[in-house]
């Protein structure tokens, strides 16, 4: 792989103040609508431009999948009401949490101080399903018909305890703030497959309160602007100012984008710069965008027989199922990394009534993607993964009674599952019967990051890029592969 190197000093005819502002991407134009970046990569701190196919000429190895859709689900479900039956939690509810299994691991300010730390049996039943035997509880009967194609891993670890860290880990790679988020390295590591649609999009489920998200946990971070997603709303203008304002019809908006073309390719003529280049693909994008975009938020075509798939609020936008439903109409037409995020998970009181009505809100809408994208011929190389940003104590936070309880943050393990794209469908890892350690096949962030790049054909090591004077990457010096969940 030929790896980005370091722009090279400022010509001496640029250091004028417009020249300044081009050399370093900062001109008006390009803060405006960098985050509708065409398919030609643009210049950045730190790289020259790259190819039309992204910082790689080639995958580093055979890619299993084409494309990513992550439905992240914030706020940190409880494994132990989904996917991590624990019947020793319910023969042993309401004893303390024995030291010999917490081995003096730091809880939370929220429950640290609680002078009682009784066990917590879940009060949902569970059973076995598909060929690999995986335990589901009865809150997820539409995920566990497709038991099947599902690889679960319930041996994921961080060390992030809170939300905002450890949502920036799972996004990122890294607890802080600033870094590159996952979509934004494939795009900028295998480009765009679609001219007219942003190769990163993001779909948030309207109207959820919980913990915030911010735009920059799909943000670019230091890589350029143009690999930042691009969020599609709900409503008349599903990406902001792309629409072109009252009183201003199409065809000036094209008359005034071939003038805008033609006195930008005078300067190009003059001064070779990279970031006009960049500069004039952005507008065109837009300009494509005003059709596109509303075409692939337009549902009224799909089949009814797809809404009732799709579950009852399918034909409600800005739900988590109308957005399952735009992930695979945004993954037919190219999109390389659809991000879906559904808030409402961080369930420290009340957690029965709560966690019934988000498994409610995203279980028949999750399945629907998966055979929907099956019954297409794309669930092969399109890779879904399904998981929050942490777990929940085998514990009550709070009061436990026999239909109530509440659980609080747990970093130690916590369960994911992925389907297509070249996972193995199977159960990965163990968790000790208390559900509070894994005792087999840990999964970190890092390595969980590491083989989903391994999947689109990327050596997560390979993929760099040069900031302040060091190789950054997605999994920093971190991550290895787990192979054996590879089909």
């Amino acid at each position: 792989m030929k790896t980005p190197l370091c722009a090279g000093p400022m010509r001496l005819a640029d250091r004028s103040r417009r020249g300044f502002l081009n050399q370093f991407g900062l001109g008006l134009g390009g803060i405006a609508l960098a985050d509708l970046a065409g398919s030609r990569a643009v210049a950045g701190l730190g790289a020259p431009a790259i190819s039309d196919h992204g910082a790689l000429s080639s995958p580093h190895m055979p890619a299993r999948a084409k494309r990513v859709i992550y439905l992240f689900m914030s706020g940190g479900p409880s494994q132990l009401e989904t996917f991590d039956y624990k019947p020793v939690l319910n023969q042993r509810n309401g004893e303390q949490l024995p030291d010999s299994v917490r081995m003096g691991q730091r809880l939370t300010g929220m429950s640290g101080n609680q002078a009682s730390l009784p066990l917590a049996g879940s009060i949902f039943k569970f059973g076995r399903h598909g060929r690999s035997g995986a335990w589901i509880s009865e809150l997820l009967p539409h995920t566990a018909r497709m038991a099947d194609d599902l690889c679960v891993v319930r041996s994921m670890f961080t060390e992030a305890i809170n939300h905002d860290p450890a949502i920036t880990f799972l996004q990122t790679g890294s607890q802080l703030s600033g870094r590159p988020s996952f979509g934004a390295w494939v795009h900028f590591g295998l480009g765009s497959d679609n001219e007219n649609l942003p190769a990163f999009v993001v779909l948030i489920t309207r109207g959820k309160v919980d913990q915030p998200l911010y735009s920059r946990l799909w943000g670019s971070g230091f890589l350029p602007s143009r690999h930042q997603g691009v969020q599609f709303r709900s409503g008349k203008d599903p990406v902001l100012y792309l629409s072109n304002p009252d009183g201003v019809l199409p065809e000036n908006r094209r008359l005034m984008l071939d003038r805008l073309r033609e006195l930008h390719e005078a300067q190009v003529a003059a001064t070779p710069d990279p970031d006009v280049e960049a500069r004039i693909a952005q507008y065109e994008m837009a300009y494509r965008m005003q059709s596109s975009v509303p075409d692939v938020m337009d549902l009224s075509h799909e089949p009814e027989a797809v809404f009732d798939m799709y579950g009852p609020d399918a034909k409600k936008p800005g739900t988590f199922a109308a957005n399952c439903l735009l992930a695979r109409r945004l993954a037919e037409r190219g999109v390389k990394f659809i991000q879906l995020y559904h808030q409402g998970w961080d369930q420290h009181g009340g957690l029965p009534g709560g966690i019934r009505q988000q498994c409610k809100e995203t279980d028949q809408p999750a399945a629907a993607l998966l055979r929907d994208l099956k019954q297409r011929g794309m669930l092969d190389d399109t890779l879904v993964v399904w998981g929050g940003e942490f777990g929940r104590t085998n514990y009550s936070q709070g009061k436990l009674t026999p239909t109530d309880y509440g659980r609080d943050h747990h970093p130690r393990c916590f369960s994911v599952w992925m389907a297509g794209g070249g996972v193995k469908p199977m159960v990965y890892g163990e968790t000790c019967e208390f559900g509070y350690n894994i005792v087999r096949d840990g999964v970190h962030v890092h390595d969980l990051h590491a083989t989903l790049l391994h999947l689109l054909g990327i050596d997560h090591q390979r993929l760099t890029y040069l900031h302040q004077g060091r190789r950054f990457r997605l999994t920093d010096v971190h991550g290895n592969v787990v192979r054996d969940i590879l089909s």
